[in-house]
Order: C-alpha cells, then sequence, then structure tokens
C-alpha cells in the first residue's frame, strides 16, 4: 500500500474523534460472507496468485440518502457547508436540496453518492464497521444469484458491462431493484460505483515491460499489480476508477456501503 503522509493519518485520527453512533444500516443489515480463497483479477504479489480471505459482514445494500443524511443530522461536521475543504471537495453531496435535505434530485431510496472516501470512512465508523477492503469487496462481488464465483460467465460479464455503458446522466434506480447475489448482497452491480478502504493501493499496469520494477513494488507495496485476466473489462474499469481517485473527491456515480469483522468469541 502506499505511504500516507503525516497528514493524511492525523486526518484519520481527527474524523475518527468521539463519534456517536447513528441510526443507520446496523449489523442486522449485514451479511456474512464466508471465508475462502480468492483469485483476484490483480495479482496480490509476484509469485502469489491467490488470496486467502476471512470470513466478513457486508451490508445487504448500499447506504442511501436518508441514512447518510441521519449521519450528518448527528455529525454536524459533515454537513455539506460546514465539512473540512482536505475531507471533501466542491462537489460534496452536490444533488441535495441543501446541507440536511437529501431532496433536491436525490430521493431518500437512492444510494447516497457525492461522498467522499473520508465521509464514508467516518460514517462506517459511526456504525462501528468499516469500509470494505478491494479484495473484500471484489469477492463478494463475483457472485452471482447462484455460484459465489461467475466471473468466468461471458454472460455475467456482459450484463455488468451493460450497466457501466449507460450514461451518467440517467437518475440513479433506487435501492433493492436487483436480484441478490448468492450471499443476499444486493447492488454491487447495476447502480453505484463504490469506495473501499484500500482504493489508495491500488496501481496496476498493462505494460509487461514495468513488471518486477523494484522501485514500483516497494511504492505500491502490495506486490506485482498488474493485470492478471486481462479480458475481465469491469473489474479492470473499477480499478482504473479508484486508482484515479483522491481521499477527498466526489462524484455523482460513487457511493458506498459498510464492512465489518466479526466478532470473535472471547
Amino acid at each position: 500500500m502506499r505511504a500516507r503522509p503525516a497528514l493524511f493519518v492525523g486526518l484519520l485520527a481527527l474524523i475518527a474523534v468521539c463519534a456517536p453512533a447513528v441510526a443507520g444500516a446496523g449489523a442486522e443489515d449485514r451479511v456474512v460472507i464466508p471465508a475462502g480463497e480468492f483469485r483476484p483479477v490483480i495479482a496480490p504479489g509476484p509469485t502469489e496468485r491467490t488470496v486467502r480471505l476471512e470470513s466478513f459482514e457486508l451490508d445487504r445494500e448500499p447506504v442511501t440518502n436518508l441514512a447518510f443524511r441521519a449521519f450528518v443530522a448527528t455529525h454536524p461536521q459533515w454537513r455539506r457547508d460546514r465539512v473540512a475543504s482536505l475531507l471533501a471537495d466542491e462537489h460534496y453531496l452536490a444533488r441535495w436540496a441543501g446541507p440536511l435535505d437529501s431532496g433536491g434530485t436525490a430521493t431518500d431510496d437512492q444510494p447516497v453518492t457525492d461522498v467522499s472516501w473520508y465521509a464514508a470512512r467516518a460514517y462506517c465508523e459511526a456504525e462501528g464497521a468499516r469500509l470494505p477492503t478491494w479484495y473484500e469487496w471484489e469477492y463478494a462481488a463475483a457472485a452471482d444469484e447462484h455460484r459465489p464465483d461467475a466471473r468466468a460467465d461471458p454472460a455475467w460479464r456482459a450484463r455488468i458491462l451493460a450497466w457501466y455503458s449507460r450514461s451518467a446522466k440517467d437518475p440513479l434506480p433506487v435501492i433493492g431493484t436487483t436480484p441478490a447475489n448468492v450471499y443476499g448482497v444486493r447492488d454491487l452491480h447495476g447502480l453505484v460505483w463504490e469506495w473501499v478502504e484500500d482504493f489508495a493501493s491500488l496501481m496496476m499496469s498493462g505494460d509487461s515491460r514495468t513488471q518486477g520494477d523494484p522501485d514500483k513494488l516497494e511504492f505500491c507495496g502490495a506486490g506485482a499489480l498488474s493485470a492478471e485476466v486481462r479480458d475481465d473489462y469491469a473489474v479492470l474499469m473499477r480499478v482504473a476508477l479508484l486508482s484515479s481517485l483522491e481521499a477527498r473527491y466526489t462524484t455523482s456515480s460513487l457511493g458506498f456501503r459498510c464492512a465489518a469483522t466479526p466478532k470473535r468469541a472471547p
């Protein structure tokens, strides 16, 4: 993962200070994703091709405007008229009618968008949760309605790419309009792109001349980040988007959901 500067670390500490819980998704609206081996499109290291994921919990659906409005009401530092410019750009919550009004061009049951990584992370922390890692998100998103890994199915890939080709100017669908996958998770595809905790660690090169570059590997700290399956365009598009972002950026097609590590019995 890229080394984070002192300012970045300081901001993380700032946004985590003494935040009361909010009424959002809650643990009852998360599902348990079982542990397993996962072969990601981006190799985790020069000699590694699979990762072992422990069991984790994931929100059934993306965070909605309604839930995020409840969050900013109890965490006024995240209102769009008060948020620090270091934590969100000028388009933060731009679709809302006002700082505490998620009307305008947004509806309560649509996924919240125009949120920065900092804001998404703060919301999840207030829920006693966290953002999913990239591996966790992709592991859950590889499932369709019947299979835990549908990525080899050309029809499945085509269905996802058809969504990516939809105009960003179209109104966002409401949550819950796509079928739940085999784990019971909805809308990983078909609504919005989603933040992940370690988005800043993603750096991909399709040029074989950069493979094994020791400076690149030291900088990334995540092994040989090169395309492992070059025809899985949907995943590569997600990597390209996330790797182009900064933590304060927002877009009208980028939302999030929360994850959690199951509590272990003492």
